[in-house]
């Protein structure tokens, strides 16, 4: 948990700048959205460890945010709301959230919650894995496999290989730049477009082998991205 990103989602300047505070003196890095949209922006492009995230958002409210974080992975949410009634509590714990405050709260123990949760879900004892469509992916392990209806069928990758799939597992759906890719994936090398090109074609190839065809595709002027959906 030491030195993990907190992104808080939050319009209230105030609010904000107390959790930022306390997420800080803990020990915590931070970032702070005042609407759905930037906090989505956030999440996509700084890939936090946890996002704080209040119901009542302009541009897009909690739970439209809290569906669309669900649907790119498993990044943990607790839910912040004035809101107390069951219902409400119910339905952000239906939509995906980890865990649930009612305003007004102790500081203190929004930062307790947190680091219950991120005991949780990246503790001793427990991986953190990434799962587009029938790809299953765990960072630690250096571990992919695709689970089709009959059998699971574990990934033979290389290195890079194994890199570039599980960068682009963190945002399914997203289209990534080649030169993103070598940035993020092969930062020690000279390596040129047409190298990822290779690296990708040769992945490509051991995840149609595998059944999932088509998960995996590029974009043509662009570059490349991963998605659930598949051949």
């Amino acid at each position: 948990m030491e030195n993990a990103l907190i992104l808080i989602v939050e319009d209230e300047p105030e609010i904000a700048e107390i959790l930022e505070a306390y997420f800080v003196r803990e020990g915590f890095r931070t970032v702070s959205a005042g609407d759905g949209p930037t906090g989505l922006a956030h999440h996509l492009r700084l890939k936090p460890d946890l996002v704080i995230l209040d119901v009542k958002l302009p541009g897009l409210d909690g739970y439209e945010v809290l569906a669309t974080v669900r649907r790119r992975g498993d990044t943990p949410v607790i839910m912040v709301t004035a809101l107390a009634e069951d219902l409400d509590k119910l339905l952000a714990l239906r939509v995906g959230a980890d865990d649930y405050v009612v305003k007004p709260f102790n500081p203190l123990e929004v930062v307790a919650r947190a680091k219950a949760v991120l005991r949780r879900t990246t503790g001793s004892g427990t991986r953190r894995t990434l799962r587009v469509g029938p790809l299953h992916i765990d960072p630690e392990a250096y571990a992919a496999t695709v689970e089709g209806q009959q059998e699971t069928t574990v990934l033979e990758l290389t290195r890079t290989e194994f890199r570039l799939l599980a960068h682009m597992a963190a945002s399914p759906g997203r289209v990534f730049e080649r030169s993103e890719l070598i940035d993020a994936c092969l930062p020690e090398s000279e390596a040129m477009d047409r190298t990822v090109d290779s690296h990708v074609s040769k992945l490509r190839r051991k995840l149609a082998a595998a059944g999932a065809d088509g998960v995996l595709t590029g974009v043509r002027g662009v570059g490349y991205k991963l998605s659930g959906s598949h051949a």
